[in-house]
């Protein structure tokens, strides 16, 4: 059966040259970068050529870069040594972040006596910027930890407004940018953020890798302890395979990005405009009247009864269409999503939403088979 991959926002297939890069690193490359012999120092330098790859693609120095396993990971670490670190009090979120800035917090909360606190939203689900600004005139040590592009609906935050108010207010700003880099361009010797980060199997690099970004005026401390690896903020040896494939990937990503925006901002109109002619009625979540989201996500409310959502992901996926929904099965029961929940009513929340995201690899022949099974819903 031919397959149609439209859950790339979940994970990317790895490019070719990535598993070439890897391979070679895997294959001649053995040695610990933290070893000063000929055969460490070669690590060393796939290491270190990776790290200024990545820095020179976000226009950021190579010491702002610490690599970790990933996005989790790296939200986590600014999380934990904002409060254990930094002396702040109060950290300012929005409840439709992903689960590992959602699920930390409260945490936190409760072991370290911080103030929680969360942004208002507006009916799209982006963050209201008056009620931040007027949080953010309280005179309390606080971090801003918001998500930039929103990993079920696609809602794009203004890194530069959100940046400037921090800034204006001597707050930090944390951004979880899993879902932008490599699909977006950043300045972060421009741009008003302290602390980005990346997971590399976003944008077709390996899984289990990824970096975070540290602005150079601001000292972290780690959350585990070890060696000297990444500063002493990441302990432990580096799989330089990984790294060097991640390294690879974003080159790749940024070399193609014009292009291959273009080409996933057809299939989403194409999308559009074949739902809009089978299936009239449908409602893209959270999308706001002056509002873009982001160009390779977008999340559909279809015009269906609420009796589809428990098995919609599983007859998609018997026609071979791979997609993802707001509402999650979890032990037999529909759970709705924490993010469509935030922003449709009661009623729009039950009903069959799907989480549809591209890549460059997809085709209109995919969104046509999308079409067809969802006909025989």
């Amino acid at each position: 059966m031919k397959k149609a991959y439209l859950d790339n926002a979940s994970t990317t297939a790895m490019h070719p040259l990535v598993i070439e890069e890897m391979v070679q690193v895997m294959g001649s490359v053995y040695g610990n970068p933290s070893s000063t012999h000929s055969t460490g120092r070669q690590a060393k330098v796939v290491l270190e050529t990776a790290r200024k790859t990545i820095a020179f693609l976000i226009n950021a120095e190579a010491r702002e870069i610490i690599f970790t396993s990933g996005g989790t990971e790296a939200n986590n670490l600014v999380l934990h040594s904002a409060v254990k670190d930094l002396g702040i009090r109060r950290i300012i979120s929005s409840r439709t972040e992903h689960h590992s800035v959602l699920n930390t917090i409260p945490q936190l909360a409760a072991q370290y006596g911080i103030d929680a606190v969360y942004v208002n939203l507006l009916p799209g689900g982006q963050p209201d910027m008056e009620h931040l600004e007027a949080l953010l005139q309280q005179d309390i040590p606080t971090l801003v930890s918001l998500i930039h592009v929103n990993n079920e609906t696609g809602v794009v935050l203004n890194l530069n407004e959100t940046g400037s108010l921090c800034r204006k207010y001597k707050a930090l700003f944390h951004t979880d940018t899993v879902q932008s880099v490599g699909k977006t361009e950043f300045d972060l010797q421009n741009l008003p953020v302290d602390f980005i980060v990346a997971s590399a199997h976003k944008f077709h690099g390996p899984k289990g890798i990824g970096f975070l970004y540290i602005d150079k005026t601001v000292g972290l401390k780690p959350m585990v302890f070890g060696g000297e690896q990444e500063k002493g903020l990441r302990p432990g040896t580096e799989p330089i395979h990984q790294i060097a494939g991640m390294a690879k990937a974003l080159q790749l990503s940024y070399a193609g990005l014009q292009e291959h925006r273009q080409h996933i901002s057809g299939l989403k109109d194409y999308l559009h405009s074949q739902l809009e002619l089978h299936f009239p009625g449908f409602k893209v979540n959270g999308k706001a009247e002056g509002e873009a989201l982001f160009y390779n996500i977008t999340n559909i409310l279809l015009p269906l009864p609420e009796d589809k959502t428990a098995m919609i992901l599983f007859s998609l996926d018997m026609q071979g269409v791979e997609v993802s929904r707001g509402s999650a099965c979890q032990s037999g029961s529909v759970k709705p999503s924490h993010v469509l929940k935030e922003i449709l009513s009661g009623d729009e929340v039950k009903k069959p939403s799907l989480r549809i995201s591209f890549s460059h690899y997809n085709t209109t022949e995919d969104i046509d088979q999308l079409i067809v099974a969802l006909k025989k819903i």
